[in-house]
């Protein structure tokens, strides 16, 4: 497998666009505080009464292809994995974006912004590939910290980063309130 790496642009981000980042939702991580939060949090995984289909890229304002119309992308890096000159997986790296909230004005911070796998591709390592690549761009420009962010109903991913080295650093119980499609939903970073 290679893993291309390209400057955020309109092709990069139409070929990103066209790997399902959709996902089937069978259970999530309920959130459950202790003493008003005082004595902890709890997350446990319970099964969805209804499975459901999840897909980042068809919520308003969302999908790579929106990204150049919405923010400025000059520091934003692309990974695609490819085998056979196909696209099976993608990433995303933000650095140095003072526009993205979540890099908290910190030079020395990246987020992993995107990543996706073709659904009949998850399982064999491109995720794992691509996640390693991600790290490496950002340890060669000095970037002390990666973040990212899931929520509470994608349980794979959430068990995904934890196998890759990640440690829960926030849960935003009320950060999606606003939106009712997801305000249902907890952050986890």
């Amino acid at each position: 497998m290679c893993i291309e790496i390209l400057p955020a642009s309109r092709e990069s981000f139409a070929e990103l666009s066209s790997i399902p980042i959709s996902f089937e939702v069978r259970s999530i991580l309920r959130v459950r505080v202790v003493k008003g939060g005082l004595g902890g949090v709890l997350l446990k995984e319970e099964p969805v009464a209804r499975p459901y289909v999840k897909d980042y890229d068809a919520l308003d304002g969302e999908g790579p292809t929106r990204w150049l119309r919405r923010f400025n992308t000059a520091n934003w890096t692309v990974m695609i994995a490819r085998q056979a000159r196909r696209a099976m997986g993608g990433a995303v790296l933000v650095m140095a974006s003072p526009d993205i909230y979540m890099l908290k004005g910190r030079n020395d911070l990246a987020i992993l912004w995107d990543l996706r796998v073709r659904p009949e591709s998850r399982g064999q390592g491109i995720g794992v590939a691509l996640f390693r690549r991600a790290v490496q761009l950002a340890k060669d420009k000095g970037i002390a910290q990666m973040s990212v962010e899931t929520q509470n109903v994608n349980v794979p991913a959430c068990k995904f980063y934890r196998k890759q080295g990640c440690s829960l650093g926030e849960i935003g119980r009320f950060q999606y309130i606003s939106n009712p499609s997801t305000a249902h939903e907890v952050m986890l970073v």
